[in-house]
């Protein structure tokens, strides 16, 4: 069974599917024949990416949900089933950071990071449980790579934090759900040149060589075939693993003597 079909048909939910990552997964899942559902704070961001893939010919719905919300994340897997019948598919990439030292990091801010990040996480997956039982689907989670959230980042404690606890989440919730044929699984995604990292950056995914290897750099669409991938019955024995996507890994070189 080839990657590009085993998740025709599937429905897919999406958070933060504005721009980003989360824009290209949602693309890549809807070029692969999957019902996409697309959510984020403002209903006119999502509605633009649903009408691109929907011009596309593929099938996609767009709802505004703040994942801090339980009730609004309610309101959409409720959508979800009732527009597609089924949820197979919960892809957790709704977040936000502010690059703040750890000594000036007020207690709304880290409150706002830990909600998003960590807790957006747990509404949405609870919320989906259900209807993820009763496919026998999958959740992919976002982390970290794995110098962030076993070492840390500068300046992103309150980040940091929260993303190695959805890491930890995603071990404890796999061995929990196995037995309901749910797989849980995530990706944790080193620098990857967004619109936001381009912007902040000057870092375009123009200008990054796909085919040079020793990169530091990821290209959103390497990001969302890793997501397929998990969400399809290709990775049927990867369950509760987070996969590191990071480049050529940081070691230590033999110094010189």
């Amino acid at each position: 069974m080839s990657l590009e079909t085993t998740v025709d048909g599937a429905t897919v939910v999406v958070t933060g599917a504005s721009s980003g990552i989360g824009e290209v997964v949602a693309k890549r899942f809807a070029a692969n024949g999957a019902n996409v559902v697309i959510c984020s704070r403002t209903q006119e961001n999502v509605n633009e990416v649903a009408e691109q893939i929907q011009e596309s010919g593929s099938n996609a719905l767009a709802i505004e949900c703040d994942v801090t919300d339980r009730e609004a994340v309610d309101r959409l897997f409720t959508s979800t089933v009732e527009e597609f019948g089924t949820v197979d598919t919960l892809i957790n990439n709704a977040g936000t950071r502010f690059m703040t030292g750890f000594d000036d990091i007020s207690e709304e801010e880290w409150k706002t990071v830990i909600d998003v990040n960590l807790h957006g996480t747990y509404n949405c997956t609870q919320a989906a449980g259900k209807h993820l039982k009763e496919a026998g689907g999958t959740v992919v989670n976002f982390g970290l790579s794995s110098a962030a959230n076993q070492r840390g980042t500068p300046s992103l404690s309150h980040y940091s934090a929260a993303k190695a606890a959805v890491i930890n989440l995603t071990t404890t919730l796999a061995y929990e759900w196995a037995d309901h044929n749910v797989r849980v699984n995530c990706i944790a995604p080193g620098f990857v040149a967004t619109p936001a990292v381009e912007s902040g950056f000057g870092i375009s995914a123009a200008e990054i060589d796909r085919v040079e290897i020793k990169r530091s750099i990821a290209l959103p669409e390497e990001i969302a075939a890793i997501a397929v991938f998990l969400a399809s019955p290709d990775s049927s024995h990867i369950v509760g693993e987070t996969i590191t996507v990071d480049g050529v890994p940081r070691i230590e070189e033999t110094p010189e003597l």
